[in-house]
């Protein structure tokens, strides 16, 4: 039976072939959009979940409490590890760690700058690091100790034997090759290319160990034995800080490590989201592009019910039970699920290396993994009973007798589901069009909303080696004005738009004693405002006419802050320091181009100047320019290699989730809008046949061809417009949730549903008129000469 089933299907699928491609062409797409879909998100879902024991590990975080909000972050004391270790039953392991930073790395002629951490012993353990070369029971005991990744373990020795080699770190420490251990996966949230031991880092920054419980200056990750001490252990870290430092407003807690990258926006001390929202919308887009795909298989099948259903009614005549024919039409479906998941197969792997480089990252198909083929298999499945449930008990459902003597199926109630399916289709493809519009709406409103100073042809220039004292910088200053390359130069303790740096030591008149409100400091030298180009609100910058030493330039947030409508001339106290606001700056964005400024506080001071900052010569060309830069820095620091990086680079990094959004909404809202396509040609082409004598005699009796356009397209507009009516509030509801989560966002007009109103009908209107003229153009006799 099997046999005559399968021969019957590859007969149907045969002779009809432009339903077969049609039918296969979209399954195949739908399939390939929705695999590649989960392939992302399996790669999101899988950060930080490769260690052995991550269900059982946790990074403290840290609540600081202010009157108005709740600051949420995963700097902790130096102090608390061993703290914890001696008192939190239930600990296994324990590992500080500062934050993953770029170092020079030398070995002979071979240097690099590359990602490193300085951590406890323990953290080789949590992590549980595949060691290739050392005795990981030795890693990290000795202070002058390193361990390598493979691949620069590699860029470093070639084919020599790293082991008990001696490398430099920053031109200054010795550090004997321990081990070699494998790549850190991609989709680890703790990035580096060597470790380096925790007492190596307290050695470097003798402050660390006089640091106590006000300080918070690492990440702290703990394991524990079993998840049935963590509640208790996260009470006991609730009360640490307080119990040490009274006057704290600092709270403690213990954060899954299973959740840092996906949940890791907080709101007044609670998580509310983060990267997993946008990991919900591309699920659901997935299988919501492989549904409308299924859709199209079920539309066209009904579409052919009465073609088919002679065939039905003979084989029920001669003894076929209606089971028997469910399982006939089902095979044909799961039939051409396979096809499609070949052609699903080859898109993906055409399409993986361009996805890759739209998302920046490296995914691909492990052959060897059995849960990449049982996805596949699943969904492939999936995809055939789904599209072929429907279509299968329809058609099994005709009376043999009624079929046989020619009844005509009248196909009002398979017309209505088919006309309810392209409805469906289409109110995804128009909340598709009209999200996708709001997304870049979005984007282009926050990128060109002023940012308070100007970032175009301004670089950042790392301080770094030589270039660490003071005189060089001077050096460095005067040959970078004197090449002509820049007209101005200054210096900051932080890139511009970087955050952190901040604390609640700052008092003024008025000031309520208890309140805890965190300012952002930085510190400069001469010509800020000149380089960067600020708007100076009030007052003036530093001038080396003037002892500014203990003077500082604020934000507008904190003059609001203070209560101060004419800041400039007050003194305020910084720590136990008198200081004087010589200027009022317009707020400028540091972090977050989405949310409302912080306040800042500028101090004047080159001792933790950490960038400089040079503004490009407007009359030069910018390549010319940027390579006399990169010649006078290398020449003043030669042993580092020159990456300085442009501040507009590094601002359009901000956007990179939205803009990330917005293309694959782009890209899998066109797929879903060319499957939707696929089916209304399908269905056009059997109403055209259905009416094909219909318009013949019209024809005779004197219609034009743009009256049988018309009249053809009438019924797919009306389809469309009711989608559209359907899509648009659901639409608004969907994007008004999304922009919910900016402070500054853009307010939602009709423009973008207007859009998606007017592209739905012209794609409907392009798809029918497609077969609409080829029948408008036929001739009626060739319909009529049987009659």
């Amino acid at each position: 039976m099997f046999k005559l089933n399968l021969k019957i299907a590859l007969r149907n699928l045969w002779k009809n072939k432009g339903f077969t491609l049609i039918n296969i062409g979209g399954l195949g797409i739908g399939l390939a959009s929705c695999m590649i879909l989960l392939l992302y998100v399996a790669y999101e879902w899988g950060y930080d979940k490769q260690f052995t024991n991550y269900d059982k590990t946790y990074i403290v975080y840290n609540n600081q409490k202010t009157p108005t909000e709740t600051f949420s972050f995963a700097a902790t004391p130096g102090v608390l590890a061993d703290e914890a270790k001696q008192t939190v039953p239930g600990i296994e392991k324990i590992a500080r760690l500062d934050y993953p930073t770029d170092r020079l790395i030398t070995y002979k002629q071979n240097s690099f700058k590359k990602g490193s951490v300085f951590v406890d012993a323990d953290f080789t353990k949590i992590f549980d690091l595949k060691v290739l070369k050392g005795n990981p029971s030795a890693f990290l005991k000795n202070p002058n100790s390193i361990i390598l990744t493979e691949t620069l373990a590699k860029n470093l020795f070639g084919n020599e034997d790293p082991l008990n080699k001696t490398l430099k770190l920053d031109n200054t420490e010795e550090l004997k090759v321990e081990g070699v251990v494998a790549d850190v996966p991609k989709n680890s949230s703790i990035q580096y290319e060597f470790l380096m031991p925790w007492a190596l880092y307290e050695k470097l920054n003798q402050w660390t160990k006089e640091a106590s419980w006000g300080s918070n200056f690492c990440l702290t990750f703990v394991q524990f034995k079993d998840n049935s001490f963590f509640e208790n252990a996260n009470k006991q870290f609730h009360r640490m800080i307080k119990s040490h430092d009274k006057g704290s407003n600092g709270e403690l807690f213990l954060y899954p490590l299973a959740k840092w990258h996906l949940y890791s926006k907080f709101e007044n001390g609670v998580p509310v989201g983060g990267k997993i929202d946008q990991l919900k919308i591309f699920f659901l887009l997935a299988f919501c592009i492989l549904l409308i795909a299924c859709v199209n298989f079920m539309n066209l099948s009904t579409a052919r019910s009465e073609k088919r259903a002679k065939e039905v009614g003979v084989r029920k005549a001669i003894g076929s039970s209606r089971n028997a024919l469910v399982g006939q039409f089902m095979m044909e479906s799961m039939l051409m699920a396979l096809m499609s998941m070949l052609i699903a197969f080859v898109l993906i792997e055409i399409s993986l290396p361009y996805f890759n480089s739209i998302i920046g990252i490296q995914l691909s198909i492990d052959y060897s993994n059995w849960q990449f083929w049982g996805t596949l298999f699943g969904l492939t499945v999936l995809t055939g009973l789904l599209s072929g449930s429907y279509p299968a008990f329809y058609l099994s459902s005709f009376a043999p007798i009624k079929v046989l003597k020619g009844f005509t199926l009248s196909g009002r109630s398979s017309l209505s589901v088919r006309k309810g399916l392209v409805v469906f289709q289409f109110v995804f493809a128009a909340c598709l069009i009209v999200c996708t519009i709001v997304i870049y709406q979005q984007l282009n409103y926050i990128k060109n909303k002023p940012i308070g100073y100007n970032k175009n042809n301004l670089i950042e220039i790392p301080i770094q080696g030589n270039l660490k004292t003071p005189a060089k910088r001077e050096i460095l200053k005067d040959q970078l004005l004197k090449s002509g390359a820049v007209t101005s130069v200054t210096n900051f303790s932080q890139r511009l738009t970087a955050g952190g740096n901040n604390g609640y030591d700052v008092s003024w008149p008025g000031k309520n004693l208890n309140d805890k409100i965190l300012i952002n400091f930085r510190f400069t030298s001469y010509d800020l405002i000149k380089t960067t180009a600020m708007e100076l609100v009030d007052g003036r910058d530093f001038n080396p006419q003037f002892a500014d030493s203990t003077n500082v330039l604020i934000n507008e947030t904190f003059a609001k802050i203070m209560g101060m409508t004419k800041p400039v001339g007050s003194k305020i106290k910084w720590g136990n320091t008198d200081i004087t606001i010589i200027g009022v700056l317009k707020d400028y964005v540091m972090e977050s181009p989405y949310q409302k400024a912080k306040p800042v506080l500028i101090g004047m001071s080159d001792g933790p100047a950490r960038y400089v900052i040079a503004r490009l010569n407007p009359d030069q060309n910018v390549s010319a320019s940027v390579a006399t830069i990169d010649d006078i820095v290398k020449k003043l620091n030669p042993e580092y290699p020159v990456d300085r990086t442009f501040v507009d680079d590094s601002f359009e990094g901000k956007f990179a989730n939205e803009k990330l959004l917005g293309t694959l909404s782009n890209w899998f809202g066109g797929f879903a809008v060319f499957i939707s396509c696929l089916g209304l040609l399908g269905l056009a082409l059997y109403m055209a046949e259905q009416r094909k004598k219909e318009i013949s005699i019209r024809k005779v009796l004197g219609a034009s061809n743009f009256n049988i356009l018309t009249l053809l397209n009438k019924d797919f507009i009306k389809l469309v417009a009711i989608a559209n009516v359907i899509a648009f509030p659901l639409a608004y509801i969907i994007i008004n949730k999304w922009l919910s989560g900016y402070e500054f966002k853009v307010s939602i007009s009709v423009i973008p549903f207007a859009i998606a109103a007017i592209l739905s009908l012209i794609i409907a209107i392009l798809t029918v008129s497609v077969q609409s003229v080829k029948v408008a153009k036929s001739n009626p006799i060739d319909a009529l000469k049987y009659e």
